[in-house]
């Protein structure tokens, strides 16, 4: 397994995978409008996203992470906002890679934090990012406003 930085080149390993993604929470499957929505995140540089391929060049999973700043520490961090593995390749340690990929990519950059949000009923991931040194925030409240 080969976990690496992904680029535009590799839109057609990533959009099945962010297809797949999309319709783990629910999504209706939409292949041509997940290529979309990465090609203009790779275009404008919005994002940064890591693929795990097998030793086949399937792709298995992927990780996208996107910049945000701390006004308080004057410092760049990102939000760990997608993970996904295909089922037949869960539980084999290809999470645990991305994770650790973009851990390492924020760190070369000189980013503060990786921040991510996961629903409360979650377990597996949760235990997932603990045993990966992740610390879940017992001080600040979550909000969003719908728009």
């Amino acid at each position: 397994m080969n976990v690496r930085q992904a680029s535009v080149e590799d839109l057609g390993l990533i959009a099945p995978l962010f297809d797949g993604y999309r319709q783990f929470y629910g999504q209706p499957s939409d292949p041509a409008g997940a290529a979309a929505f990465l090609l203009e995140r790779f275009r404008h540089h919005q994002s940064v996203v890591f693929l795990a391929e097998g030793e086949d060049g399937q792709g298995l999973g992927f990780t996208q992470l996107y910049p945000s700043f701390s006004s308080v520490r004057m410092s760049r961090s990102y939000i760990l906002n997608d993970l996904f593995v295909i089922p037949e390749a869960r539980r084999g340690g290809v999470a645990a890679l991305l994770l650790q990929a973009a851990a390492g990519y924020g760190r070369s950059v000189g980013a503060v934090r990786l921040s991510l949000f996961t629903a409360q009923d979650n377990r597996a991931a949760q235990a997932l990012y603990e045993s990966q040194g992740w610390k879940a925030d017992e001080v600040f409240r979550h909000y969003t406003l719908p728009l």
